[in-house]
């Protein structure tokens, strides 16, 4: 896998449990926040900022494909088929 899909991966991951999180903390009714991102970085709502951006970036990735030479030329495990394989 791809340095670039290996992270936009962990990223959706990350930002998924937390807007799974935050949901499940208003469906509770629970008076503090469950926003893990807020509870991590809220003294730096700058750095809190840039992770959602991130997580937006890495969610486009996954929508529109990787593009680089690793991915395009079928070696990524992720984005295409080892050299000699079949897409199923």
């Amino acid at each position: 896998m791809c340095s670039l899909s290996m992270v936009a991966k962990y990223l959706l991951i990350v930002g998924g449990l937390n807007w799974g999180l935050v949901g499940t903390g208003m469906l509770a009714n629970a008076t503090e926040s469950w926003n893990v991102v807020n509870m991590l970085l809220g003294n730096w709502p700058m750095v809190e900022g840039i992770v959602y951006v991130l997580v937006g970036l890495a969610a486009l990735l996954k929508l529109v494909g990787c593009r680089c030479a690793k991915c395009t030329s079928g070696v990524c495990t992720d984005c295409g088929p080892k050299s000699g394989e079949q897409k199923m």
